[in-house]
């Protein structure tokens, strides 16, 4: 059965996709209100309200929030990314009435009262600190403020503490009031769901909001730059990245295959030459990814000190080697990944929630599957090879170093290197 698409007179969208033969559903607010919608003085303030949002309702406490969804056996939760939060739960069909319930008290109605203000101040200042003290965690903000300096897009979605420190309450309800406007969420359904019922019962719970038009958010910038830190550590982690498609293009889907079949799997190249061939990491991946306007490809591996130069020269070798002799075997089953990766996905109705509502945001529509399936098909050898002979061609690269990285090569030498 199709998605299917009602927008509400203020601008509320609801999408929803049965799945045939599934007892549960997943239903989910996602707002267009992320950490790149903060001000600078803002920042972690979303991600700030996502944890204030189980904190109590003027109808519930934090504790009857998740007895509720628990009594009937389902699970709720939320989570922040630099571009959307979502407030989500999965239950049976016949509890779809009471998670669309909670989930509508929780975004509309958070108390936001002063002492559990305080009590989460403390908590998120704890998962700073987590953050800070892991090293395969932490290098992902400094690359991504490295690609993006002084920008939205780069600052980190938990916020620094001093920001964290400050907020107020009125803080909080100021981010609410220009932030969660009904034309920037999306409310979600997938699995045991009817759709007709679905828009009644968001109809009663955010039909009343006033429309308003959204706060325009400031375009991204992808630049060079190097952030090296050295520490007393047992590994030294490497993280470096060049721009990639946003996620409106179809070049997208050649950016992934090319990180898919660079190093997505343990048959990738970055793999099988780094882990498999020469022992130099344990972990070592390559991602691509994309945001409403820029995008990143991203390549991370963790080593030795003394093996750090060595890594990172390698690395830059096979991204060149694979602009010339990318073969197709390789393509095919970077291909193949993607697609069945797509296609697995669709088995779970919390990722088909979550797919329906990214869609919805960025084309007013959701794709049929078989459309991003022929896209992943149309991708070809030559494509892949390009993707990776001008990745860093115009000598912009990020580059995160973090731990006992004193002999790795600098930003210029590395990009040297790759144009050779």
């Amino acid at each position: 059965m199709s998605p299917r698409i009602t927008t509400l007179e203020n601008g509320f969208r609801i999408v929803t996709e049965p799945m045939p033969g599934l007892a549960s559903a997943a239903v989910g607010v996602w707002i267009d209100a992320g950490a790149r919608n903060e001000a600078a003085e803002e920042n972690g303030i979303a991600h700030f309200l996502e944890h204030m949002a189980f904190k109590g309702t003027a109808r519930r406490s934090a504790l009857r929030i998740a007895e509720e969804i628990e009594d009937v056996g389902g699970y709720i939760n939320a989570y922040t990314s630099r571009e959307a939060t979502a407030y989500y739960a999965r239950v049976l069909g016949a509890d779809v009435p009471l998670a669309i319930d909670v989930v509508a008290d929780i975004v509309r109605n958070q108390l936001l009262e002063p002492r559990e203000i305080e009590t989460e101040r403390g908590v998120i200042l704890q998962e700073i600190g987590q953050a800070l003290d892991t090293p395969d965690d932490i290098i992902f903000d400094w690359l991504q403020e490295t690609a993006y300096p002084d920008q939205p897009l780069g600052r980190p979605i938990l916020g620094p503490a001093d920001c964290v420190r400050r907020f107020s309450r009125e803080d909080l309800a100021r981010f609410v009031a220009t932030q969660y406007g009904p034309g920037q969420m999306i409310l979600a359904a997938a699995g045991a769901v009817d759709h007709d019922h679905i828009v009644t019962l968001a109809s009663a719970q955010f039909g009343d909001m006033p429309a308003r038009d959204p706060v325009p958010v400031a375009g991204a910038r992808f630049c060079a730059g190097e952030r090296r830190v050295e520490r007393e550590l047992e590994q030294a982690h490497v993280a470096l990245a060049f721009e990639a498609p946003d996620c409106r293009s179809d070049r997208l889907y050649t950016a992934q295959i090319m990180a898919t079949a660079l190093g997505g799997s343990m048959s990738s190249r970055l793999f099988q030459k780094l882990r498999e061939e020469r022992g130099l990491c344990y972990t070592i991946f390559a991602q691509a990814g994309a945001y409403a306007d820029t995008g990143m490809t991203t390549i991370y591996a963790g080593t030795g000190g003394a093996d750090v130069a060595q890594l990172t020269q390698t690395i830059i070798d096979e991204i060149r080697r694979a602009g010339d002799d990318m073969s197709e075997a390789e393509v095919a089953r970077a291909r193949a990944q993607l697609r069945a990766g797509l296609l697995m996905g669709l088995e779970s109705p919390s990722s088909r929630a979550e797919r329906l509502a990214r869609l919805t945001a960025i084309w007013g529509r959701v794709p049929d599957v078989a459309e991003a399936v022929a896209k992943v098909d149309a991708v070809t050898t030559a494509d892949v090879r390009d993707a990776a002979g001008t990745m860093g061609g115009d000598g912009r690269a990020a580059l995160a170093l973090y731990g006992p990285v004193a002999g790795a090569p600098d930003l210029a030498a590395l990009t040297r290197r790759l144009v050779a």
